[in-house]
């Protein structure tokens, strides 16, 4: 989350980490996140190579 600008996220996510319970809810959250980040971008580059702005 870090390297993909999300600051926040990325703390909230590592203080998650930290604790014992909360590191199975970080993890799904981590993964979601990413996938989120990687359809956004894929629905950007087909709409540019569709033409629109």
């Amino acid at each position: 989350m870090l390297l993909n600008g999300h600051i926040f996220k990325a703390i909230v996510c590592f203080v998650l980490h930290l604790t014992l319970i909360g590191w199975i809810p970080a993890a799904i959250w981590g993964v979601a996140s990413l996938t989120e980040d990687r359809a956004r971008r894929r629905q950007e580059e087909l709409l540019r190579a569709v033409g629109r702005p």
